[in-house]
């Protein structure tokens, strides 16, 4: 006596069929994680560069946010809590690391505070000439930086 297993991908005719399986991406518990999640979403999707941190932000409620182009301040708030207009204390950390790493026209930030260091970064990611590739490499630089001093 045989026993034929049935599995729940397989199909009557024998073939298999595809099942979607939902899986929850770990948010980043560091600053250099934070970094590289925010490369890693700006790589798969592109830099915004524009006033405002995603395209169409008031008028299309359907693409997932994750799954537009993105600045980087965006993608650091997108990366830690979905949602780019959402406020973490790690996604403001990993901010402010990547404000004072950054010039706009030889300067640091002029404010230090949340906001300015925001606008700071914004205006490094809306500088004439930004690339997806330089704002990538620059998240992956400071992940590896922020890990040696950890270190």
């Amino acid at each position: 006596m045989t026993i034929d297993l049935i599995r729940p991908t397989d199909l009557p005719a024998g073939h298999r069929r595809t099942v979607h399986v939902d899986i929850t991406i770990p948010r980043p518990t560091t600053v250099a994680g934070t970094f590289r999640a925010a490369a890693r979403i700006l790589a798969a999707n592109g830099l915004y560069q524009g006033g405002d941190y995603f395209p169409n932000a008031l008028s299309d409620v359907d693409t997932p946010f994750a799954s537009r182009p993105l600045s980087i301040v965006a993608a650091l708030r997108c990366a830690v809590g979905g949602d780019p207009r959402s406020y973490s204390r790690l996604a403001d950390e990993a901010l402010m690391v990547l404000a004072f790493r950054l010039e706009v026209d030889g300067e640091g930030p002029e404010d230090h505070d949340l906001f300015g260091l925001e606008a700071h970064v914004d205006d490094w990611g809306d500088a004439e000439g930004r690339t997806t590739e330089s704002a990538v490499a620059i998240l992956y630089a400071s992940a590896d930086a922020s890990e040696a001093v950890a270190a």
